[in-house]
């Protein structure tokens, strides 16, 4: 069985260099009929930087809707602090991006911020796609220019037709993706864009991943430190795992060992080992596990 990781930041990009998938993904989210999405087409993920000290920000994929909508798409595996407060960062310099001095504010376009986290983010919640605009007490809108999605892969399926996409990103092989297809005829071009995407490169994908979040503790935002940066290593470990071993299935004590390790350099090195491993026996042998 051909294993898959989707989630990984390789592939992720790779899958919505498509436009067939980003106006697919951009309808379902965001309640678009899809023959009003004339277009979606990729902008410069950088956001500019002002003064010389501004912090870069990066967006995994940046878009650009035929009404001048601007929209940032994130994948998130890795639980990160203040992740809210990062959304807001990223949605408000997409917001003030364009404006030059002496330009009026009606140039300012729509922003719409959709993230894909695969940890539980907001524990208030039982829904699995959360949706948040400008409102007063009661509810009444201010404006639509600012628009935050927020999609927990973790979290029960409602029958949504984001159910789809939340299967796909959650996929570990092949087969699982042409059974989506085949469930729902309006996600077999995005299955065929991941049939044609060169699933041989799954190690890559995975090894990319590891590399990704490496950067992103350096460059970006805190992780959680000390028991919250070990259960965030130890979850990594796991992911990685489970991209390589058969059926995606990882023996219930060796999940409770990896959990139970606090040792930052024994975390380290299981990690860049399960990067490394080709099978899961492999990992075990090497490691003593």
């Amino acid at each position: 069985m051909e294993k898959i990781s989707l989630k990984a930041d390789y592939a992720f990009k790779e899958l919505f260099a498509h436009e067939k998938v980003r106006k697919q993904f951009l309808s379902d989210v965001l309640g678009i009929p899809l023959e009003q999405i004339k277009s979606v087409r990729l902008a410069n993920p950088f956001l500019r930087r002002t003064f010389r000290r501004q912090k870069q920000g990066i967006m995994d994929i940046a878009l650009v809707l035929n009404d001048n909508t601007k929209i940032d798409i994130e994948m998130q595996v890795y639980r990160q602090k203040h992740y809210t407060q990062r959304k807001l960062y990223y949605l408000a310099r997409m917001y003030t991006d364009d404006l030059m001095i002496g330009e009026k504010y009606r140039k300012l376009r729509r922003c719409v911020s959709i993230s894909l986290v695969d940890f539980e983010l907001l524990s208030d919640t039982e829904e699995y796609h959360s949706v948040y605009r400008l409102r007063d007490e009661t509810g009444r809108e201010l404006t639509d220019l600012w628009e935050i999605h927020i999609i927990e892969l973790g979290k029960d399926l409602t029958g949504d037709r984001v159910d789809d996409w939340i299967r796909l990103f959650n996929a570990t092989s092949r087969e699982e993706v042409d059974q989506i297809a085949e469930q729902n005829g309006r996600m077999r071009d995005v299955a065929e864009v991941v049939r044609q995407m060169g699933l041989i490169r799954t190690l890559r994908w995975i090894y990319d991943d590891y590399w990704r979040a490496k950067r992103d503790r350096w460059d970006e935002d805190e992780y959680v430190r000390d028991e919250g940066r070990a259960e965030g290593k130890a979850e990594s470990i796991i992911h990685l795992l489970q991209n390589i071993s058969k059926e995606g299935k990882i023996p219930q004590e060796l999940i409770q060992r990896i959990k139970a390790e606090k040792e930052d350099e024994t975390l380290n090195r299981w990690l860049l080992s399960a990067a490394r491993a080709k099978s899961l026996e492999q990992f075990r042998k090497q490691e003593n596990l």
